[in-house]
């Protein structure tokens, strides 16, 4: 697996216009990416291309540190703009690797694409009040979804211990053990995005978004919340430390993003469905279809942090929940 790392060495250099140039395409920007499109125009490098997206890295600045140009088909990441055309239009055909590029002042610029930003969306999903008693339901839904999917279900990780160990620990309420075993699978396993951090991602969303619903309800205690969210602060703040040195570009980006709330529009739906507001079986469908084993590693997580905030509500919000396994499968 090779990182996605910028060049230090080289600064790009102003793009020539040319003669009979198109004009910008229209794009959808998540509001994740506000501060960095709002701010004043500064260089990038394009640090991959795929047929569905292009991803970008601005030199310096805050998170998010990569932004995503994903055509209306591909899977929207919550570091995503979305421009108005499909994976078969090629709309990314002559964008280079490596090549140079500019992001601000409501565009994103390179060879061969250029972007303004004509509309926001809001990659942190509104749930609503969620009662102990309807995420309960949503759980078992998702886990029954996840069973009928059979292998398309298994991430990279299958097998190996540690993300049991991160769901159990995590569940439980023990923050010291649930960081020991985050930590040892930051930038771990296959992918562009590594199974590790796609399980850290789905489960920091569900411990954020679904914790803070259940507090909506008045399910959640404690200072900044409810435990789910305390949970969701501390794990957060640990795994995006030293995410930069120790995963992919995007990858930490995306825990970065996970670790405030945002979540890709698949995760989205697969939440909403878990807090009762749409069926979870299509919305598992389409997550477990997002990559070569992304979208299985982010539902692995999801249902991790589903079962953990049902967990760490109060007893007396639980009743009626089901038991809380000894070891929660992943």
């Amino acid at each position: 697996m090779t990182a996605l790392v910028r060049d230090p060495m080289r600064d790009p250099t102003p793009l020539a216009p040319r003669p009979g140039r198109r004009p910008p395409a229209a794009g959808a920007a998540s509001l994740a990416l506000r501060p960095v499109l709002d701010a004043p125009r500064r260089p990038a490098r394009v640090i991959a291309v795929f047929p569905s997206a292009v991803y970008l890295e601005p030199r310096g600045g805050p998170e998010p540190r990569v932004i995503a140009v994903v055509s209306s088909d591909a899977v929207r990441l919550p570091n995503a703009v979305v421009v108005v055309a499909t994976c078969r239009e090629r709309p990314f055909r002559a964008v280079r690797e490596g090549g140079d590029a500019w992001v601000g002042d409501g565009r994103v610029e390179t060879e061969g694409l250029e972007t303004r930003v004509r509309r926001w969306w809001e990659p942190s999903p509104a749930l609503g009040a969620v009662p102990p008693a309807v995420l309960a339901r949503g759980v078992r839904a998702l886990e029954a979804a996840l069973r009928d999917a059979g292998e398309a279900s298994r991430g990279g990780l299958a097998g190996h211990p540690d993300p049991v160990r991160l769901a159990d620990r995590c569940a439980a309420g023990d923050l010291a053990g649930t960081v020991e075993a985050a930590e040892r699978i930051v930038g771990l396993g296959p992918g562009l995005t590594p199974s590790g951090d796609d399980i850290l991602s789905g489960l920091l969303l569900s411990l954020r978004l679904l914790g803070g619903a259940l507090r909506a309800g008045g399910h959640g205690t404690g200072r900044g919340g409810g435990r789910a969210e305390w949970m969701a602060d501390w794990l957060g703040a640990a795994v995006t430390a030293d995410a930069g040195t120790r995963t992919t570009a995007l990858a930490a980006t995306l825990l970065h993003c996970a670790a405030s709330g945002a979540a890709g529009a698949e995760v989205a739906a697969v939440l909403r469905a878990v807090a009762g507001h749409e069926p979870a079986a299509p919305a598992v469908r389409r997550l477990l279809a997002a990559g070569h084993t992304s979208g299985a590693d982010l539902a692995a997580g999801v249902l991790a942090g589903c079962r953990a905030a049902l967990a760490l509500a109060p007893d007396r919000a639980r009743a009626g929940a089901p038991a809380r396994p000894r070891k929660v499968p992943v």
